[in-house]
């Protein structure tokens, strides 16, 4: 009984100490959420541009995400993540400070836009530099057994801190306008900045010679492959269930929404042991093929509340790929090189969430709203075809040993 009473407060501890790492991606992509659902409205209806350059400056933010992850990683392994997490804060105050002065040039609209361009460009930034830094903080922290561990806790910090930030964005916008989001990012910033510096630096201490990034990516790039092939059903459901659910006259596109992000969390607090069980792949092949089920529920729902089911089965299924996927693509490489795996394996998520919108967008406007579905499952059921080949791949290598 003692010994469990130990061991349960140890596993207390651990969660306490991932926690106050990951603390820096909430911060961090709390304030990427508060203007996400806004700035379309602002650009589209208030600066008068279209739909299309709307989403194409918002989309400007995965270019910058996706050149500074490796110069973060690659920070992280020759300094320790510390430097990274302070300069992505000070990214992201310096993007509310833009954003505000976009808002103050709102009688000028291509001065606007300009500071627009400007500010996703330096969120991007802020991102790239905070996306894998904070969770290495803690696997550095709580050592790498505890790696499944500290990538799910930051998944669940970054994907809670979107739910939050999004409608207490659309909150502030309705009521002081987009200057007032620009003000609260720059403080969030500034808060981040100074909880980081008020922590303690933490740096590997392996004596293994670093390998070049493109090695690296190129080590990760089968688990980021099934990684991307899994987000483009998140990516579906996020970017279009609005529109589906009017192309079918349904209400309650919102609460659909919801429940994906419900089970994701729910998926990750009561399954996060599965990894440290039943190792990542065979985890990542599970999730995999719940995914795939979820989606083709959503797609033969002829009533909103089957489409619920399918969207909470979906995130359920999604809530672990991420963290089991990781924990195998980081063994590929040498401990000098683990903050330079993280952020490059990131990259694919980046790369799916990127992709939906034309990928997706273009299979609603050739083939009709009702096909969004089956092209996402059917990629995402492709994922698992690719995981199942990677575990039978490292189960020769293994037997060969």
């Amino acid at each position: 009984m003692q010994t469990d009473t130990i061991a349960d407060s140890s596993s207390s501890k651990i969660r306490l100490t991932i926690t106050g790492f990951v603390t820096f991606t909430f911060l961090g992509y709390f304030t990427i959420g508060l203007s996400l659902a806004v700035l379309p409205v602002f650009i589209h209806q208030q600066l008068g541009y279209s739909a299309m350059i709307a989403g194409i400056v918002i989309s400007l933010q995965y270019v910058t995400t996706f050149l500074f992850r490796g110069y973060a990683g690659n920070i992280v392994d020759k300094k320790g993540p510390k430097p990274a997490v302070l300069l992505g804060m000070i990214g992201f105050a310096i993007s509310g400070i833009l954003l505000v002065a976009s808002y103050m040039l709102r009688s000028t609209p291509v001065l606007s836009l300009g500071m627009l361009i400007l500010t996703r460009l330096i969120t991007g930034f802020g991102e790239g530099l905070i996306g894998a830094s904070p969770v290495n903080w803690a696997i550095l922290a709580v050592g790498d057994e505890h790696t499944g561990k500290a990538i799910s806790f930051n998944g669940i910090a970054s994907y809670g801190a979107l739910a939050v930030g999004a409608p207490l964005g659309v909150i502030l916008h309705n009521a002081y306008g987009i200057g007032s989001i620009g003000i609260l990012i720059v403080l969030v910033g500034i808060i981040g900045f100074f909880y980081a510096k008020s922590k303690i630096a933490l740096k590997g201490n392996t004596k293994e010679p670093r390998k070049p990034f493109l090695q690296v990516l190129k080590t990760v790039a089968p688990y980021g492959m099934c990684l991307a092939l899994g987000g483009l059903g998140f990516g579906t459901i996020s970017t279009f269930i609005t529109l589906y659910y009017a192309s079918l006259n349904w209400t309650g596109a919102v609460l659909c929404l919801s429940v994906f992000s419900l089970l994701f969390i729910l998926g990750r607090i009561i399954f996060g042991r599965s990894i440290e069980l039943y190792g990542g792949m065979k985890t990542a092949m599970a999730c995999l093929a719940l995914e795939s089920i979820g989606l083709f529920i959503l797609w033969m729902a002829n009533v909103p509340h089957l489409a619920l089911i399918g969207a909470g089965i979906t995130g359920l299924g999604f809530s672990l790929i991420f963290p089991a996927l990781g924990v195998e693509a980081v063994k590929l490489v040498p401990a000098s090189n683990k903050g330079a795996a993280l952020g490059g394996y990131g990259l694919f998520i980046d790369l799916s969430l990127g992709l939906t919108g034309p990928l997706v967008g273009g299979v609603a406007s050739h083939f009709g709203m009702l096909y969004i579905f089956p092209f996402s499952m059917t990629a995402v059921f492709i994922g698992f075809l690719l995981s199942v080949l990677i575990y039978s791949r490292q189960k020769v290598a293994f037997s060969n040993t």
